[in-house]
């Protein structure tokens, strides 16, 4: 049974902070809250909890389209190849924000990826995420909680995601109600930007 954890997103406790980072570390799962939806989560170098989210998510984990949650830009450079100037003024100007960028990655993938040419980026505007991977000191591997209900998409009532998801993942946290639209995709992997999905996301900045 999953613990229920409220963490304010104004001023993230500290305390909790290293529970759910604790939790991370021994390949636990997570959902926790980003700019856009709830995410599903675990820490990027945990194998097992790697596959455990590929099997709840009914894909070959080979084939998985996650995001890495980073905490800024500092990261990219661990696990994307070298960007030019004006990628580089893009990322600037959105990040943090509700947008996932596709980036080419680069020899330091975890090996589970080692085979993908690209990976998915983001960084939320979200302090309680942001503030997570910090503390946890690499990026999570996240992928969306949608909902079976078409009408709905995504649940946005914490609560009702625990009710969901409590005997799936080890920790729901609170952080107040969640969007229920997704992050704006973009693809920056080739010469030109390409929108692979429009969400939250304002395609203005670009």
């Amino acid at each position: 049974m999953a613990e229920f954890i409220k963490i304010y997103p104004e001023n993230p406790n500290p305390k909790e902070i290293k529970r759910v980072v604790d939790v991370l570390r021994k390949g636990g799962l997570i959902i926790y809250p980003t700019d856009t939806v709830y995410g599903l989560g675990c820490d990027i170098t945990n194998t097992k909890a790697l596959e455990k989210i590929a099997r709840i998510k009914g894909v070959k984990l080979a084939k998985a389209n996650w995001s890495f949650i980073c905490a800024d830009l500092s990261n990219l450079s661990d696990y994307v190849r070298q960007i030019d100037t004006s990628t580089f003024k893009i990322l600037k100007r959105a990040l943090p924000g509700p947008y996932t960028f596709i980036l080419p990655g680069n020899n330091n993938l975890p090996k589970e990826f080692k085979k993908k040419k690209t990976v998915g980026i983001r960084i939320p505007d979200n302090s309680i995420a942001r503030t997570l991977v910090e503390a946890l000191g690499n990026p999570i591997v996240s992928t969306s909680i949608r909902d079976e209900d078409e009408l709905l998409e995504y649940t946005t009532d914490p609560e009702l995601i625990y009710e969901k998801w409590r005997n799936l993942v080890d920790i729901v946290i609170d952080g107040g109600y969640g969007d229920n639209m997704a992050s704006t995709v973009i693809d920056l992997s080739e010469d030109e930007p390409i929108v692979v999905r429009e969400g939250k996301g304002s395609l203005d900045i670009f």
